[in-house]
């Protein structure tokens, strides 16, 4: 399990740490800024050798005593370097006044932002702890950072790193705070564990590298995780089409039934043993004349859909990707929410679904736990429209409400998993459990933003609640395959080639 942290939890462990004498905060001040240093020639082995020309920007804080061992460290390395202080030596941590004393023993510390050419920029201004908006010369300090490099030459040889995260965004919600002017670092170096900050919002909208620098501390019993590839029982053992279950995927009118389709489709690529599409009789035709291996029945309304579900093999049922949201689409919601009775059908509910769901509060209110919802950002501001309100408003300060916390809200609310969509996908279960599916770093799949993909993402996860897997379980995984097709197939992508790339991404994986 891959933990991310809050900014409290890693200053819980570094506490923990420093209080048993297992380390001292100088110590871990040492190792931190000697980590970077090791993930900047690990990042560019060119610049392990050679004189090169860098600039350390610290701040007032213990970020900024990083920077100091950074600068020593390079030094130490034969390079040329420059540090800018943000503040005074008198306001700063101890530790970080050592290093700042150490570092004034072999060079210059300067009030004004270095010019020139430069090798390597390294933020240290703010790190983990930036609870308030940065002051606005600061800020103007960090424009320059960005003019003077990235904008005023792309293609320059200059490379920005960041400690711990970039100055002025929140490390809890990925988000600026005030009028913060965030660039993206070709470089964030972090410690311990990465950060909700690093997978969330301003994170994940460009495809920089970000190391992690082991500090040898220990664990913590309540974070956050990233969705990787834990679950090893994919593989299909000998036995009955049944005993792999039996998804139910719902259509909508003629004309509109390419959305179901490629839904069912994923589920069936994904290891369900049937798969059945149930649409109107007028569009039986239509998907007869797409369809071979998923299988078809008339759902003409709610009673028809109750004659369906009395198979009670059909153990996933997928209701919302062309459904349209007419009195019979409406129907079928409130009937597929009802289920059998109790228990209740485990249910996908995505895109038409969502939004009847939002328009009729009894609706709302049949959700249980069987359910996943799978909204984008708007089908979410639908469906909680204060909590997204809460999400959409401007940071002001730090820790700021994240998609964690917005996702985990709406979870509680409803009773059932939420998984919300994003190239920084959070997915939360009632109970507070809660994992993040980004797709940012080396698993940036851009493509992904294609017509249809949240459908076969949804047929995916159906097949999987087919299978048995738990709903937060199957979400997770669902989604890491989701982001795996992507990637394994590469740009060029449309969404029906999601689940006919499955097969060799389960052949990678040694399934």
């Amino acid at each position: 399990m891959t933990e991310l942290l809050t900014a409290a939890q890693m200053r819980a462990i570094e506490a923990a740490a420093i209080a048993s004498g297992q380390v001292t905060g100088l110590e871990l001040m040492e190792r931190a800024g000697r980590g970077v240093v090791e993930a900047v020639f690990a990042e560019w082995p060119a610049l392990r050798a050679g004189s090169f020309r860098a600039v350390v920007l610290c701040g007032p804080g213990n970020n900024g005593g990083d920077g100091f061992v950074v600068a020593r460290v390079l030094k130490e390395w034969g390079w040329e370097g420059e540090v800018f202080l943000y503040g005074t030596p008198e306001g700063m941590p101890p530790d970080a006044r050592v290093n700042y004393e150490r570092w004034v023993a072999m060079g210059e510390v300067s009030r004004a932002m270095p010019g020139g050419d430069v090798d390597l920029i390294v933020d240290g201004l703010f790190g983990t702890g930036l609870t308030r908006p940065m002051a606005d010369d600061l800020v103007t300090v960090v424009e320059g950072l960005v003019e003077q490099t990235l904008l005023a030459d792309p293609n320059s040889r200059t490379r920005i790193v960041a400690i711990d995260i970039v100055s002025g965004i929140c490390a809890d919600s990925g988000r600026p705070i005030g009028r913060a002017a965030p660039y993206f670092a070709h470089l964030t170096v972090t410690f311990h564990r990465p950060k909700l900050g690093h997978y969330l919002g301003h994170a994940v909208e460009a495809p920089w590298s970000m190391r992690c620098v082991d500090l040898g501390l220990g664990e913590t019993d309540d974070a956050v995780r990233l969705t990787h590839w834990p679950f090893r029982r994919m593989a299909k053992r000998a036995g009955h089409k049944f005993g792999y279950g039996h998804a139910l995927i719902l259509s909508g009118p003629p004309g509109h039934g390419g959305a179901a389709r490629m839904t069912a489709r994923g589920a069936l690529r994904i290891g369900a043993g049937l798969v059945t599409v149930g649409c109107a009789p007028k569009a039986l035709a239509e998907n007869a004349a797409r369809l071979d291996a998923i299988m078809l029945k008339t759902v003409a309304d709610g009673a028809g859909l109750t004659e369906v579900l009395g198979d009670e093999r059909i153990n996933a049922l997928c209701l919302g990707p062309g459904l349209g949201l007419d009195a019979r689409a409406a129907e079928l919601v409130r009937v597929a929410l009802v289920g059998r009775g109790s228990p209740r059908l485990d249910l996908v509910l995505d895109a038409d679904a969502l939004t009847l769901i939002a328009r009729d509060p009894s609706l709302f209110a049949l959700l249980h736990k069987g359910c996943v919802l799978t909204p984008h950002g708007g089908e979410f501001a639908r469906l909680f429209p204060d909590i997204a309100a809460k999400l959409d408003a401007p940071a002001t300060k730090g820790p700021a409400y994240s998609k964690v916390d917005a996702t985990r809200e709406a979870a509680a609310r409803a009773g059932c998993v939420v998984l919300f969509k994003g190239a920084d996908t959070v997915i939360a279960s009632p109970d507070g459990i809660c994992a993040i599916k980004s797709a940012a770093y080396d698993r940036a799949a851009p493509w992904l933003a294609t017509a249809g993909s949240g459908d076969v993402l949804a047929g995916f996860i159906t097949g999987l609640m087919a299978r048995g897997f738990a709903p937060q379980q199957a979400a997770e995984t669902g989604a890491w395959l989701h982001v795996e097709c992507a990637r394994s197939f590469g740009p060029g992508l449309i969404a029906e080639d999601l689940p006919e790339e499955l097969p060799k991404v389960f052949r990678t994986l040694g399934l």
